[in-house]
């Protein structure tokens, strides 16, 4: 299968950030990749900003070390042409020094895109700045990363300090989850083939696992994570946004907002959790080495490493369907997948065969992205009638060749804020939605106090996660299984 490649508008993207871990590992090496296959027009610029003190060739030299750890399959001469459209000016954020100049350095015809890959406490102070700054055109883009806010409070404190300077249709919350190309098939599986709709409702669905498992642990962002913890860092945002896409009704048609109107009717619509479907815990220290506590500095720390709870949808389609979502650090394997489990056959016909095993559909994000769907067939062979389970399963690197590899994820979505399609990142209300359904959780264990129980790296989590299916008649799929 040949993958197209569709140009953009002529643009002008500020990085700000620029010399931080994240624009030097993804960011810029994604726009070097759309450069490499030729998406990137010609009088695009990408204009990197810092307080750090140096030139354009000290950024350029700065970007091309990093290029060599992160994306080692670089052509040279292809390099050398995309670091002659890279620039570099130092600004302070949090000052005035290096705005004017920036904006000099400014095309007046082309598309403006401002990627803070900056902590959220600057969002607001650097939107201020472009705009009194007459930077902040009304075709300009401004882009943040997460985490949108550490409560509902922030929140909107954030949407109404960016929403002072930029309208909503200008400002683009990325999470790089929704550029992934499965998550992006889930739409197409529900609502371009007739197979799958009819039967995903209540009637036909049983439960729905979505795990976001890590082998990593949280050293070397012991200090940031202590702050906020699985609940904040990975449900509130990626499994929310899974949880969307896997529920929401088909949109009137695939725009921007029906489809961000849709999921914000998932969030409104979700139930609150009672505290006894969470399940949360830490890693210990073990075979696997310093354990969280470790890593973070802080024996008394009562935040989690690991999260699993039980939500339900108060709609005609999922009603009594729960989604069970689980994310945590030091599991067994690094796996991230959506799984739709099929109601049993209602009576099994085949006698002596033992009870039948419903149908599983299992969309992978990572790391092999495909789609399995699990069936019943007879087992070949003569000597009586066995029934055995067997998967359909497609693989986009062997169903797609290589073209399944790319883009990654950071690669679409910039592109798509050059182009103005909002439709993979999330809306103010969205992010607001999802802190009001998340801040009643975290308020009751604190408020108890509770402490995440231990668990042993390079498991599948703490016990009360499996009784938390258990108790259900129900298990866990295996990680890395």
């Amino acid at each position: 299968m040949v993958s197209r490649v569709i140009p953009v508008d002529p643009f002008d993207l500020v990085l700000f950030g620029a010399t931080g871990d994240l624009a030097q590992r993804k960011i810029l090496p994604g726009l070097y990749h759309r450069f490499e296959v030729g998406q990137m027009p010609d009088k695009a610029r990408i204009i990197g900003t810092a307080r750090s003190d140096m030139n354009s060739d000290g950024f350029r030299d700065l970007l091309r070390a990093s290029m060599q750890k992160f994306a080692p399959d670089f052509k040279a001469d292809t390099l050398d042409q995309f670091l002659s459209r890279v620039e570099y000016v130092p600004v302070d954020a949090l000052g005035d020094a290096g705005w004017k100049t920036l904006g000099k350095s400014l095309s007046d015809d082309a598309v403006r895109a401002f990627y803070l890959s900056v902590g959220p406490s600057l969002f607001s102070g650097i939107a201020q700045r472009l705009h009194d700054h007459g930077m902040a055109t009304p075709d300009s883009r401004i882009v943040v990363e997460k985490p949108f806010g550490h409560d509902l409070a922030s929140a909107k404190a954030l949407n109404e300090g960016l929403r002072a300077c930029f309208e909503e249709h200008q400002i683009y919350r990325i999470d790089h989850y929704l550029g992934k190309e499965t998550v992006q098939n889930l739409m197409a599986l529900r609502f371009a083939n007739s197979l799958f709709e009819p039967l995903w409702n209540s009637t036909h669905v049983d439960h729905v696992q979505i795990t976001v498992a890590e082998t990593v642990g949280v050293e070397g962002r012991g200090a940031y994570y202590d702050q906020s913890g699985a609940m904040r860092d990975m449900i509130q945002n990626h499994l929310v946004q899974l949880l969307c896409l896997t529920a929401m009704e088909p949109p009137s048609k695939f725009s921007s907002n029906a489809v961000r109107d849709e999921k914000v009717k998932v969030i409104e619509a979700l139930e609150p959790v009672a505290q006894a479907d969470i399940a949360r815990g830490q890693y210990r220290t073990g075979t696997g080495g310093d354990g969280y506590l470790d890593h973070v500095d802080n024996p008394a720390s009562r935040t989690e490493s690991f999260i699993a709870l039980k939500a339900h949808i108060g709609n005609w389609r999922w009603a009594g369907v729960p989604f069970y979502l689980r994310t945590g650090k030091r599991l067994r394997a690094r796996e991230s997948e959506i799984a739709v489990f099929f109601r049993d056959p209602p009576h099994t016909i085949f006698p002596n065969v033992g009870p039948l095993h419903g149908n599983v559909l299992v969309i992978r994000l990572q790391p092999d992205e495909g789609i399995t769907l699990r069936t019943t067939i007879k087992e070949p062979g003569q000597g009586g009638f066995r029934l055995s389970d067997v998967a359909l399963d497609m693989s986009f690197a062997d169903a797609l060749g290589d073209d399944s590899q790319s883009p990654d994820a950071y690669e679409r979505l910039i592109m798509d804020v050059i182009r103005g399609d909002q439709t993979l990142f999330m809306r103010g209300d969205e992010a607001e939605a999802a802190w009001a359904w998340v801040d009643p959780i975290i308020h009751g264990w604190e408020e108890r106090g509770d402490r995440p129980s231990r668990y042993d790296q390079g498991s599948s989590g703490p016990e009360e996660a499996l009784m938390l299916m258990h108790r259900d008649g129900r298990r866990w799929r295996q990680i890395g299984g």
